[in-house]
């Protein structure tokens, strides 16, 4: 969609209400939203006019239910069309909707009921709504009413979703227009190094400023398609199947279940996709696995196309220029083996490609190179809305192992320790208060402090080397504070040190050192004898260790719990340097002395 910033046009001046009513007078015909039923092979479509007056019937709907201008509402349904719709309707309602992970522990769905003031939940079904029901009655929450979309049950406290729509006209149908971009449009829930989630709050003008940069940083057809698989609690997904189809008109598919991503990707063939760096890994293994299949002569024409494809890819990444004579067989490569190879899984129409949320390992991005798919890897953090910098990929704009160049709008620099600092038109409102304020997270001048350690080289670019704030990121793009995970493990008496560990890896593992102290008295208690090296090895002691890894991991949220672990013998200390002198586990330390026993957890 044409935006010209500063201007009438630019989008920054508008609310998501405006350009909804806009998509559906100028585009009424074209798809907004397409979800298939369970069970059904058929899609359901809403064009962009039929989306909006659902909207607006849910609007009224969630009005009469109590949602208030500048209320919070939290949701966790998954990524089905009632979630999106719901999402549009409490904004037209004056409300600020918040996604709450579907994974979310128990404590943490309490945490953020509690923090937000939310008075209205609405989930997905019965077994999302047993962790809602009791915060119903809790005094320390101010929840009233929980909508329950399938199967609710009057009987516990559900309000069924179906009736919504049964309201009738009402004042609320032009709530919308009381908007302004400087609104809270949503707050998104992020772990902070506590473990406890920090809601950062968000404008209108903030979300469109960045659908406003990424416009001006690729080149996509109008109306694109896209492909809605990864959570909408994370600002990624709510940016490019909320925020930016409002901007562009453009196709939402809804994908419930992210393992059937590989058939919906050749059905929809979007222009634009996005990866965590675990789905980019697990798509190449189906390619690999394909190709590995293919008869010889076949598989030499693929593995000469790959070979010509890397090469032309090599270019134009240091910038160089392409001879005629490489184009000219990377043209005819492309043509007769890769784009028919790459509409069997549905990214043969691909404009860009990018991978966020953790490192994309370099040879990942070397084979899909070598198809003619050149991934960009993007960075950005919940608190600049997005993407602060991305790789684009015309020539001499990328670069592998960076995380590109600066959006528009977004001003990168280094602190004098290395910790990345951003200023711009994207960068959030700050983090809500639990009394409802929301103070700035910027310095006197603006600026952001990341917690992301970087250089910048001599192109602009920017290279991610380190985290200041120990957060784990797996590979399927999730932050885990590790902190949470090893005061949770070290609840049982017989652990007394915990090193979780996972980052850019598809799960967790720990490294456990038994509380010397309460191990001997605990075995004296069942007649175990031996010393704290040889009870490490004791069946019954590994018993209880295993059962208090089950304990702790289910008080953690699925991507926060332990797969698999190692027991050490001996204690860190700061005389042997694993603690500083302050006692405080020295992280880097202990991976780089048992690297072999972190990799070996993660050997088959």
């Amino acid at each position: 969609m044409t935006s010209d910033p500063g201007t009438a046009n630019d989008p920054t001046h508008h609310t998501l209400p405006e350009l909804l009513r806009r998509n559906a007078r100028e585009y009424p015909d074209l798809p907004a939203l397409s979800w298939r039923a369970p069970g059904d092979t058929a899609w359901t479509t809403l064009t962009w006019a039929r989306a909006r007056e659902a909207v607006l019937d849910l609007a009224e709907g969630y009005a009469a239910l109590g949602a208030r201008p500048g209320d919070h509402v939290l949701l966790m349904m998954g990524n089905r069309p009632e979630h999106w719709l719901s999402d549009l309707a409490l904004v037209h309602a004056g409300a600020v909707p918040t996604t709450v992970y579907s994974t979310a522990a128990p404590q943490q769905v309490a945490h953020v009921c509690r923090h937000s003031r939310a008075r209205l939940a609405v989930v997905g079904d019965p077994g999302s709504a047993a962790l809602w029901e009791g915060l119903l009655a809790d005094p320390g929450t101010a929840l009233a009413t929980l909508v329950v979309v399938d199967d609710p049950d009057p009987a516990r406290g559900h309000t069924p979703y179906a009736r919504l729509g049964d309201t009738g006209p009402s004042p609320a149908r032009e709530r919308w227009r009381d908007l302004t971009p400087d609104h809270l449009v949503t707050v998104v829930y992020t772990s902070g190094t506590t473990g406890d989630p920090k809601g950062a709050a968000i404008t209108h003008r903030q979300v469109l400023a960045q659908a406003t940069a990424l416009d001006a940083a690729v080149d996509l057809p109008a109306h694109p398609s896209h492909v809605c698989y990864l959570p909408l609690a994370h600002v990624a997904e709510r940016l490019l199947s909320v925020y930016l189809p409002l901007h562009r008109a453009s196709h939402v598919w809804m994908c419930a279940d992210p393992a059937a991503l590989a058939g919906v990707l050749p059905e929809v063939r979007p222009q634009h996709f996005v990866g965590v760096p675990r789905v980019w890994e697990k798509l190449a293994s189906g390619v690999r696995a394909a190709l590995a299949a293919l008869p010889e002569e076949i598989a030499s024409v693929v593995a000469s196309a790959r070979e010509t494809a890397t090469e032309h890819h090599g270019l134009r990444e240091r910038g160089e220029e392409v001879p005629a004579e490489l184009e000219e067989r990377f043209r005819r490569a492309s043509e007769t083996v890769l784009t028919p190879l790459l509409a069997r899984i549905g990214l043969d129409r691909v404009r860009l490609a990018s991978s966020a949320s953790a490192p994309m390992p370099v040879g990942v991005l070397r084979f899909w190179a070598s198809l003619g798919v050149d991934v960009m890897d993007v960075w950005g953090l919940t608190e600049s809305v997005g993407v602060a910098t991305l790789n684009r990929p015309e020539p001499g704009r990328h670069r592998l192992g960076s995380v590109g160049l600066p959006v528009d709008g977004i001003e990168v620099r280094l602190a004098e320790d290395g910790e990345v600092l951003l200023r711009g038109r994207s960068i959030f409102e700050g983090y809500l208060r639990p009394d409802g304020s929301v103070p700035p997270a910027t310095d006197a001048e603006g600026w952001f402090a990341t917690g992301d350690v970087g250089r910048i080289d001599e192109d602009g670019f920017l290279w991610i080397t380190d985290r200041k704030k120990e957060i784990i990121v797996t590979s399927g793009g999730k932050n885990v504070p590790p902190a949470l995970v090893e005061n949770t493990l070290k609840e049982h008496p017989l652990i007394g040190q915990a090193l979780a560990h996972g980052d850019g890896r598809p799960y967790l593992v720990a490294l456990l050192v038994l509380d010397g102290e309460t191990l001997g008295a605990w075995a004296g208690e069942r007649g175990i004898d031996g010393g704290g090296g040889e009870l490490a090895d004791h069946p019954e002691v590994r018993a209880e260790v295993d059962r208090a890894v089950a304990a702790a991991n289910a008080r953690l949220s699925r991507p926060e719990r332990i797969k698999r672990y190692r027991l050490l013998a001996g204690e860190w200390s700061a005389d042997t340097g694993e603690l500083t002198p302050s006692l405080k586990l020295r992280r880097r330390v202990v991976e780089q002395r048992h690297a072999e026993d972190l990799a070996d957890l993660y050997r088959e």
